[in-house]
């Protein structure tokens, strides 16, 4: 067994261990929640999910660990897998890798805006916190492949809704606040996250065969 597979499965296999995972990501939702409270009321309530990209990305990674509770005493790799399932951990995969990822991007084009040195309290929460723990959720991600399996209607599916979300984002105008006003080469790079975040979902999770689906 490799080592990450190894750490994996201690935290997906373990009950004290998965829940305490759970409520982390609960929490860190609520709080990513609180960053978009004051502009919520400008936005309509059934946008509320693309334009809170963070939270939803925490929201489905919860909800698709919560998928694990009732294979605990077994492998991660035995829990059920079937086509609703596949939709869940694609989505959250996706939304994983891309607005981790993204917030990573998005700072940095807006360096001087955000970055000091970790003891400026300022610089501390509103650059090193924030792109680190995004960073977070791609290894977060990297756990998800270890249980799940994805269908090509899935991943379809993850990156319509993903360029959906970019539509809303800079059509609409509605992407997160930022500190700056973005130019052309935020919202491409956005798109190109977009592709990114699928194209990984398809290399790293098995694919879920049309004729043997356990569930």
């Amino acid at each position: 067994m490799t080592s990450p597979e190894r750490v994996a499965r201690q935290f997906l296999e373990d009950g004290p261990n998965l829940a305490w995972l759970i409520a982390v990501n609960v929490l860190a939702t609520l709080v990513g929640v609180q960053f978009y409270v004051e502009t919520l009321p400008e936005v309509p309530v059934y946008l509320w999910p693309f334009y809170a990209d963070s939270p939803a990305a925490l929201f489905l990674v919860t909800l698709s660990l919560t998928t694990l509770l009732p294979n605990l005493g077994r492998r991660a790799a035995d829990a059920p897998r079937n086509r609703a399932l596949a939709y869940l951990h694609t989505l959250a995969f996706a939304w994983l890798v891309k607005y981790g990822l993204w917030t990573f991007v998005s700072l940095n084009l807006g360096f001087s805006a955000y970055f000091g040195p970790p003891w400026n309290p300022d610089a501390f929460w509103a650059y090193w916190f924030i792109v680190v723990t995004h960073l977070g959720f791609v290894v977060e991600a990297a756990l998800l492949p270890y249980y799940g399996a994805t269908t090509r209607g899935a991943l379809a599916t993850a990156l319509l809704a993903l360029l959906a979300n970019d539509v809303i984002d800079y059509v609409l105008g509605l992407h997160p606040p930022l500190r700056y006003e973005p130019d052309l080469l935020l919202p491409v790079a956005t798109v190109a996250l977009s592709a990114l975040a699928v194209g990984g979902a398809a290399r790293a999770f098995d694919r879920l065969p049309d004729s043997s689906r356990r569930s």
